[in-house]
């Protein structure tokens, strides 16, 4: 019987255990999910009542509020529940993120069920954590995952305010919202754009990458992406439009596309909006067996969909050089030995999909704030920034063509600001992961090893500060 998520999670945190020096007794607090809230509830569909299944688990309360995401899938469980809270954990520690890691789901298939159904689960699902005091500003605040979106998240928003009248703070219940309620510019792309920016520094560390048959930089790589959803299909789009990559494959559920040349994506979009299907784009082969698109040859393979796609059976077929995990555990223990042992660089979902908690943080902060980003400062940049070019102009004689002049000269907007906040919460993290590999004192320590070091190290120290551990 395959391992499960949270068997997979528990190795994971063993072996980044392992490189630090904690007493056992703290390091099982901090592996251990503190608690797990499983209820039934009735929604009426088609006149009759109907029983669902949700769940919200609460990892670790080292920080307050808690973060995680909704997920809206037939075959959830408690188990995938509170691995998914973990990995939230330690994905807000190693980004420094002051969020402890939380996760919640409703067994439903969100694609066959009627909208009006939908928001009856929701709202009713809120209703149910409101009063087990499993949601708030100061207490656990959900998000967006697989299944759900902005509107479900509105939703939620909605029945939390109308539960709690004129709470100042009601809207920073829940993050992930459309920017009309509360939202923040930027949160739909930004775990597909935090993808992007991990696997960017990723190969500018021109030392690290011979051994694993790679060259800097992103211009000219090919690229195969499994999972055409919101990260899989931001990632692939910011990858070709920004710099200049090659989406080679796409990968969903019922096929897949091949291109060695390259997808155009915005003519694929176009097909797609028409047939509402990826599959028989005339600008790409089509494969009808799903499984077999992991097996393209690429420099970059990422998994943007489900949990253990990557496996002991298919993993020595793999002709990639890097997998870059956009999804949630999708590469087995067992898989991901035999791609280290055949040089694969492997970078870890703990951090490689961490933008969506990071501008879900920025989302948070601003709702509490009560203030857009960049509303008070974007004029005040422009203004310098426009006496700068200004001098510039004066003192080369050269007059700045008018675009080149907006482009530099007119100040950050909000998207601007949540985009270099991500960036360089990203930048940071590879950074901080590859010198504790480096500087580990075991040869060949992984990237995912690493990660849970230094993740744990940091909750460590948040639960030594209290006292209780030695």
């Amino acid at each position: 019987m395959p391992a499960s998520l949270y068997d997979t999670y528990e190795r994971q945190f063993d072996r980044g255990a392992s490189l630090l020096d904690h007493p056992e007794t703290l390091l099982r607090q901090i592996r251990a999910c503190n608690n797990v809230y499983e209820f039934n509830f009735p929604v009426r569909v088609d006149g009759e009542l109907r029983m669902f299944t949700g769940w919200r688990a609460e990892h670790s309360h080292h920080r307050k509020p808690l973060k995680g995401g909704i997920r809206y899938a037939e075959h959830v469980d408690a188990d995938e529940v509170k691995a998914l809270a973990a990995l939230m954990t330690f994905k807000c520690a190693l980004v420094n993120v002051p969020f402890g890691g939380s996760k919640g789901a409703v067994r439903v298939n969100p694609y066959a069920t009627p909208v009006e159904v939908l928001e009856r689960i929701t709202r009713r699902y809120t209703a149910e954590l409101l009063w087990k005091n499993f949601i708030g500003p100061g207490v656990n605040v959900p998000a967006p995952d697989m299944g759900t979106g902005e509107r479900e998240m509105a939703w939620i928003a909605d029945t939390y305010d109308g539960m709690h009248v004129g709470g100042l703070d009601n809207f920073a219940c829940v993050t992930g919202k459309p920017v009309t309620q509360g939202g923040i510019q930027g949160r739909i792309e930004a775990t597909g754009r935090g993808v992007v920016y991990g696997v960017r520094e990723a190969l500018s560390h021109a030392e690290d990458l011979g051994r694993h048959g790679l060259e800097p930089g992103l211009e000219g790589k090919r690229i195969a992406v499994q999972g055409y959803g919101n990260v899989g299909w931001h990632a692939a789009h910011i990858l070709a439009k920004e710099y200049d990559a090659r989406i080679v494959a796409i990968g969903e559920y019922n096929g897949w596309l091949e291109n060695p040349d390259g997808i155009d994506l915005d003519a694929l979009e176009d097909w797609r909006k028409e047939k509402k299907s990826l599959l028989h784009f005339p600008g790409a082969k089509t494969h009808d067996h799903p499984p077999g698109m992991l097996e393209v040859e690429c420099d970059v393979l990422v998994p943007a969909a489900t949990q253990h796609v990557i496996t002991a059976e298919n993993a020595a077929r793999l002709r990639c050089r890097m997998v870059a995990e956009a999804a949630n555990g999708p590469t087995t223990p067992e898989a991901e030995a035999i791609l280290l042992k055949n040089n694969v660089l492997v970078l870890p979902d703990i951090y490689l999909n961490a933008g969506g908690v990071t501008v879900s943080y920025f989302e948070w902060t601003k709702n509490i704030g009560h203030i857009r980003y960049g509303r008070m400062e974007k004029r005040l940049e422009a203004v310098k920034e426009s006496g700068i070019l200004q001098a510039l102009e004066k003192a080369s004689g050269h007059v700045l063509d008018p675009e080149v002049r907006e482009l530099f000269g007119r100040g950050s907007d909000e998207i601007d600001i949540v985009r270099s906040g991500l960036e360089g919460t990203m930048v940071d993290a590879y950074r901080e992961v590859r010198e504790f590999a480096r500087r580990s004192g075991k040869k060949g320590t992984d990237l995912r090893t690493a990660a849970f070091a230094v993740a744990i190290e940091k909750v460590a120290r948040a639960y030594e500060s209290l006292g209780i551990f030695p």
